[in-house]
């Protein structure tokens, strides 16, 4: 993702100590972020599910594309620069490089992770367990329409299913 550091003009380059959100879950806030140099973690509810440290690496994306709140917090986890564009809807019809650049990143992100799920529906066929229902959740990331999506737990089931 490199490539969108090039971008990088029209919005503000912002210090972020480390402890601060930059993104809150369920927030919005209509803004996209590019991480310049430092180290961010991405947090579902209390789990970091992701580090990120890579300059270039955009942030928000998904409540943007989608016009959601935001699907995850952002934290940094040291001090941390980022570039902030404030209006990334307008930045992305304005810029079709940049929001190629990131239908490039998000189908990466998605191919891995169907690339994950195959290995474990091939891994877990057959088992009985709940993991065996991988390829359910595969068909129905393929075929059900655009909608809100909140995945459920061994406590809570996902009403789709």
């Amino acid at each position: 993702m490199r490539g969108v550091l090039d971008y990088c003009t029209g919005g503000t380059e912002r210090q972020v100590a480390a402890g601060t959100h930059l993104v809150t879950e369920g927030g919005a806030s209509g803004h996209l972020y590019v991480l310049m140099q430092g180290k961010l973690e991405v947090l579902k509810g209390e789990m970091v599910v992701a580090t990120i440290a890579e300059p270039g690496a955009v942030l928000g994306e998904m409540s943007v594309l989608l016009g959601v709140p935001h699907t995850a917090t952002v934290r940094a986890c040291a001090d941390t620069v980022v570039y902030e564009f404030e209006d990334a809807a307008s930045l992305l019809e304005q810029e079709p490089e940049i929001a190629l650049l990131l239908a490039r990143m998000l189908a990466q992100r998605l191919n891995v992770a169907n690339t994950y799920l195959a290995d474990l529906k091939r891994q877990y066929a057959g088992h009985g367990t709940h993991l065996a229902m991988v390829g359910e959740v595969l068909q129905s990331m393929i075929n059900l329409p655009p909608l809100e999506v909140s995945p459920g737990s061994d406590r809570q089931s996902d009403p789709r299913m």
